[in-house]
């Protein structure tokens, strides 16, 4: 009896090991960071949180070694940062491509979870109306006199600063200047720099008074979000994968939008705003 008690015991505890959850370093990841350990603790599953980790190759290398098993992705960032294919507008064919390539990484690429963060070129709207600035090509008119200033992934990525410069033929005269991702916004209303790459997303675009420019030619390719796993998840806890795939198509783009804000424009704690939408009781309601 006491063996048969032990064995059950062991068997639950190897079931139950604890899953590290992780994001890299921004607020809405980390908001899906949170997400994701907060449902995957609903389920009954032991979390270790790695949020605000760093980049996208920091993740990356993280869950291919196994440091992490779960963080959230974009699938233009998956295609053109870590798996070095081509950019393309097709947004099935990116999600397809995608998926196909992480499992033979021994990586699962989903559940997508219903909304897009696009990279947005973003300048003062005081600018915006001074200028008629609507599109990225409208930039060819102040391109002389342009200040960016980026976050340091932005500038180096393939989907990045180079690639737009080529693709919009924009003679800029100033190289950016690169700073934490999360300083871009307020050098950009403080009038230190006059373009940022932001998110499409961010709650801070409407609330300092900036305006996101169209990407016209379409030069970014499709920025879904999806959630990435190591296939062994379920052997940490039996409920993670169905836990996960709980939260697919839950949040479109306008709930994110408001995620961001109550963080980075109320300062609230990312815990509480996502315990708050999980329950239905917060900003988006329940996913």
């Amino acid at each position: 009896m006491r063996r048969l008690l032990f064995a059950a015991l062991l068997l639950a505890a190897c079931r139950r090991q604890t899953i590290v959850v992780g994001s890299k370093n921004f607020t809405e990841s980390v908001l899906l960071g949170e997400i994701v350990a907060q449902r995957l603790e609903k389920a009954g599953c032991s979390v270790e949180r790695k949020l605000d980790l760093g980049g996208t190759l920091v993740c990356d290398r993280a869950i291919a070694a196994g440091g992490l098993d779960v963080y959230p992705e974009y699938s233009g960032t998956a295609l053109t940062a870590i798996l070095h294919r081509p950019q393309q507008n097709d947004r099935r064919a990116v999600m397809d491509e995608v998926r196909r390539d992480y499992e033979r990484r021994g990586l699962r690429w989903g559940p997508a979870l219903g909304f897009e963060n696009t990279f947005a070129m973003i300048v003062r709207r005081a600018d915006a109306q001074r200028f008629a600035l609507r599109t990225i090509s409208d930039l060819s008119r102040v391109a002389a006199t342009l200040r960016p200033g980026f976050g340091y992934e932005f500038v180096e990525r393939p989907d990045g600063w180079p690639g737009l410069v080529a693709r919009y033929h924009l003679d800029v005269a100033t190289p950016p200047k690169t700073m934490d991702l999360g300083l871009t916004y307020k050098a950009l209303a403080a009038g230190e720099i006059d373009l940022i790459a932001g998110n499409s997303t961010d709650g801070l675009i409407e609330s300092l008074g900036l305006v996101a420019l169209d990407d016209d030619l379409r030069y970014f390719p499709p920025y879904d979000a999806a959630v990435v796993s190591r296939n062994d998840i379920d052997k940490k806890c039996g409920g993670a994968s169905k836990a996960l795939a709980s939260l697919a198509r839950t949040i479109d783009d306008a709930t994110m939008r408001r995620l961001n804000y109550e963080v980075d424009g109320k300062k609230r704690d990312v815990a509480e705003v996502v315990r708050e939408l999980l329950s239905g009781s917060g900003a988006g309601g329940k996913p």
